[in-house]
């Protein structure tokens, strides 16, 4: 059965709005709250698009002609009606699939306690078998009501914002959105714990504004690093500069991080967007000193790549701290470091 249901809540009454041209001609339906579960579980499990034979004998009105029913409009386009067979959600029905608990989104299996009130399974053994609303016991009852509108229902993407115009199924609204195209960044700046989020033009001004960070524009580079004591890590300052190429922007990394008793310093570029575009770009480090030289060859990672992900898998330009300071010449009280490379674009 394909019902196009519009429901909202006033008081402690449920309403549902018939689609004109299936059930109930438009006319509301008005249900307690308390009934919800029992009147959707006959019209789920009957298919029956009426509702003559509901226990809870509801009260068929007429809308109020003053008042405003959010997202109750009718439905013109017949064909349209016909070939969408789920249901529009309001901010109301998200706020009954909401955990009054955590907040964020219930998903089965979906509990409720005598008295109707509900919360995720998650939460359940965070409350001790007390319902959070009533105080009531909340035993084990399933809310399989709330979990069949869950299903009827489509939802926008919460990065609508952004620029995703999506319309997904509850629930498979949360795996789109933990691969969607359009989820922000989060601000590649390594040196502090930065919470900011938000696309790459947002996050350039952001690390060039609030982090001072280096900007240049180029696919090659030449830089100098040096550190006095860099017998300790924590005197190895970790450096990040953004590079401009290809009409994109790479973030160039450079730091000591402790492998076993000893510093070792890493070298490796990210790009700042998605990891498929990544692929389609190379680059090349290299350092030495003495007559000597490392060359590192690899693909830049996306920063949808933590930081310290790409740092803990090694993958980039590897220099042991003896051999830093072989490169550094002198006492070795000092390191001094010149790394070079250039980015390239694969045919």
């Amino acid at each position: 059965m394909n019902l196009l249901l519009r429901i909202f809540e006033k008081g402690d009454f449920l309403f549902l709005l018939g689609d004109k041209l299936r059930w109930n001609a438009g006319r509301l339906v008005k249900f307690k709250r308390a009934s919800l579960g029992r009147a959707f579980d006959t019209i789920m499990a009957s298919g029956n698009p009426f509702f003559d034979d509901l226990q809870s004998k509801p009260e068929v009105i007429d809308p109020p002609p003053n008042e405003d029913i959010m997202d109750c409009e009718p439905v013109n386009d017949p064909i349209q009606a016909a070939i969408k067979p789920n249901v529009t959600v309001s901010g109301n029905v998200r706020e009954l699939l909401e955990c009054p608990v955590c907040l964020n989104a219930m998903y089965p299996p979906i509990h409720q306690c005598s008295n109707g009130h509900t919360l995720c399974s998650g939460c359940k053994p965070r409350v001790h078998n007390r319902c959070p609303t009533c105080r009531h016991e909340l035993g084990n009852i399933r809310c399989l009501a709330l979990e069949k509108i869950a299903a009827s229902l489509e939802l926008p993407c919460k990065y609508e914002s952004f620029g995703c115009i999506g319309i997904y199924p509850y629930y498979s609204k949360l795996k789109h959105e933990s691969q969607c195209s359009y989820r922000p960044y989060s601000c590649p700046y390594a040196g502090s714990e930065c919470t900011v989020v938000g696309d790459i033009p947002y996050l350039v001004a952001h690390l060039k504004d609030d982090h001072k960070v280096d900007m240049h524009n180029g696919c090659t580079f030449n830089h100098r690093y040096v550190k006095s004591n860099p017998h300790e890590v924590e005197n190895a300052t970790w450096m990040l500069t953004v590079f401009s190429c290809f009409g994109q922007y790479f973030c160039l990394h450079f730091e000591a991080f402790q492998l076993g008793i000893s510093p070792v310093y890493i070298a490796f570029l990210r790009f700042m967007g998605d990891d498929n575009e990544a692929k389609s770009y190379s680059y090349s480090l290299e350092v030495g000193g003495n007559g000597r030289k490392i060359i590192w060859q690899g693909v830049p990672r996306s920063i949808r790549d933590s930081h310290r992900k790409v740092r803990d898998s090694f993958d980039g330009l590897l220099i042991q701290r003896n051999m830093a300071l072989f490169f550094s010449g002198g006492d070795r009280k000092e390191l001094k470091l010149r790394v070079t490379g250039r980015i390239w674009k694969e045919q």
